[in-house]
């Protein structure tokens, strides 16, 4: 799932690098949406993971998310991160909302 370019970075601590998915951009009725109506997109994939953050006594916490998962982003925030002309975003493990379960 990781191509070369996550090879060369590593999320720290209990930062996750995620992949926004895809906006829609047909209707289910078939209708072309212009960009402007389109609607921020919340959901993405895990693309790497930090190693965890450390609790107050000392021990690593692991992510709660791993690798492929898909997950629910909050509207705003995480930092924008271009690797080989592809768009990521990383988060703290604590600001993800959620994952979806198959």
């Amino acid at each position: 799932m990781a191509g070369k370019a996550f090879r060369k970075f590593l999320p720290l601590f209990d930062r996750v690098l995620v992949e926004r998915c895809a906006a829609e951009t047909v209707t289910k009725g078939g209708i072309m949406l212009p960009e402007k109506s389109q609607g921020k997109v919340l959901q993405a994939t895990v693309v790497a993971v930090g190693s965890g953050s450390k609790g107050k006594s000392g021990e690593i916490q692991p992510v709660s998310v791993k690798v492929g998962e898909k997950i629910l982003l909050p509207e705003y925030g995480g930092t924008k991160v271009v690797l080989e002309d592809k768009e990521y975003y990383l988060f703290r493990d604590g600001d993800i909302l959620g994952k979806y379960v198959d």
